[in-house]
Order: structure tokens, then C-alpha cells, then sequence
């Protein structure tokens, strides 16, 4: 296993789409829910514990060899938003494309066969960190913390926020970054003998209502 292949997947640069999309951040700075750095912080906070812990939990299931296409179908119940259903398959779908070139697998290959309009990101993700030779937890790590840097770095665009602002608030939230990796992992392993229904459902219905807005803006920074 080579750890280095955690920073490739986890870096930013990495091509698997995540730029366009803010998590949630753009219409929750339109709804005046993110004003500054303090807010951006709780809104973070809240992102990783809900939404975040489901997709670390799924891609730590993926990475462990769970059914993909059973996981894509929890991804989808654990997703009651259409707009966010439709983002987490076209981020799964480029997340596919760049993981297929990074670490040719047949695992990818078979999902984007059976997936091809696009798997759910944090599915694929799992699959790209084990063909990788990356463990649950790494990819439960990986997941989590793309849940919150995304909006951090959406946030640096959209209210013009300092970057080292920005960066402060990643850096407060690790620790419960970790506990949030863990416990994903931990959900993860538990489904390995229970099924997928062992994995979190921990819900944001504010984020999925602000989803649905966002989808039907006329005009947007991010494509969600």
C-alpha cells in the first residue's frame, strides 16, 4: 500500500470535478447563512457531520469490496434531493474518468458499465482508493474532508473570504475530521457482515431544500 496515493486522490488538483461544485455554499451565502469565516466554520461543522459522515461511510464501504451497485442504491436513498442525486452522479462520473487513468482496475471498468451515466462520487471514490491500495479509512478521510474543503475553497470565491481564513477553519475541524473517518470506517466494517442498511442515513434537510433552490437559479458561480 503506498500512503502516497492518499495525497493524490485527496489533492485538489486531482481531476475529478470537484471545482464546479460548492456543497452547498453558494446558495447558503445568497441566504445570508455564511457571512464570514465564523459561519463558514458551522456550516462545515454541520456538512461533515451529516452529509459528510454518509459519504465517508460509503466510500469506506466501497474501498472494503461492498457491492458498488448496492451502495450506489443506498447513496441514492440517503439523497431525498433530485438536484443533489443528479450532482453526486455527474461528480461520480468524472471522478470515474480520472480514476481510471490514475489506477487502471477492472472493478472501475465493471461500475462505469453498469453506471454509465455516473456512479454516486463517494461509491466511486471508495472503488478508486482500493484499486489504489488504500484502506476504508483512508478513503473515509478522504471523503470527509472534501465535504468541507469544498465549500471552504467555493467560499474564497464567492464572498471573497482570505484564503488563510479559509484554511484556519480546515484546521480547526480536523479533529473532528478524524472522528468522523473513524466512525465511517467503523459504519463501514459493520455493513461488511450486516449489509448496507448498517452504513449512517444522518440527514441536512436544509441543505437539500438549498439544493433544490440552487437547481433552478438562472444563473450560478457552481454547479451546486
Amino acid at each position: 500500500m503506498s500512503q502516497a496515493a492518499l495525497l493524490v486522490l485527496a489533492d485538489g488538483r486531482f481531476p475529478a470535478g470537484g471545482h464546479a461544485h460548492s456543497g452547498g455554499a453558494e446558495e447558503a451565502v445568497k441566504a445570508g447563512r455564511i457571512t464570514g469565516a465564523a459561519d463558514l466554520e458551522e456550516f462545515c461543522r454541520g456538512r461533515l457531520h451529516t452529509t459528510g459522515l454518509v459519504s465517508a461511510s460509503l466510500a469506506a464501504a466501497a474501498a472494503l469490496g461492498l457491492d458498488p451497485l448496492e451502495l450506489d442504491e443506498a447513496a441514492d436513498a440517503r439523497t431525498p434531493s433530485a438536484a443533489l442525486r443528479v450532482a453526486g452522479r455527474r461528480l461520480g462520473r468524472q471522478m470515474m474518468r480520472a480514476a481510471r487513468a490514475a489506477w487502471p482496475d477492472p472493478s472501475l471498468d465493471r461500475l462505469a458499465t453498469a453506471r454509465p451515466k455516473g456512479a454516486h462520487q463517494p461509491v466511486v471514490l471508495g472503488l478508486a482508493a482500493r484499486a489504489a491500495g488504500l484502506g476504508a479509512q483512508d478513503a473515509a478521510y478522504c471523503s470527509a474532508y472534501e465535504s468541507v474543503s469544498g465549500p471552504a475553497t467555493a467560499t474564497v470565491r464567492l464572498l471573497s473570504l482570505d484564503p488563510f481564513d479559509a484554511t484556519g477553519v480546515l484546521a480547526r475541524l480536523a479533529p473532528e475530521l478524524d472522528l468522523v473517518a473513524r466512525s465511517a470506517a467503523d459504519a463501514a466494517r459493520c455493513a461488511v457482515a450486516e449489509g448496507v442498511d448498517a452504513l449512517p442515513a444522518a440527514s441536512a434537510p436544509l441543505l437539500e431544500i438549498g439544493a433544490e433552490a440552487h437547481a433552478a437559479w438562472p444563473a450560478r458561480l457552481f454547479a451546486s
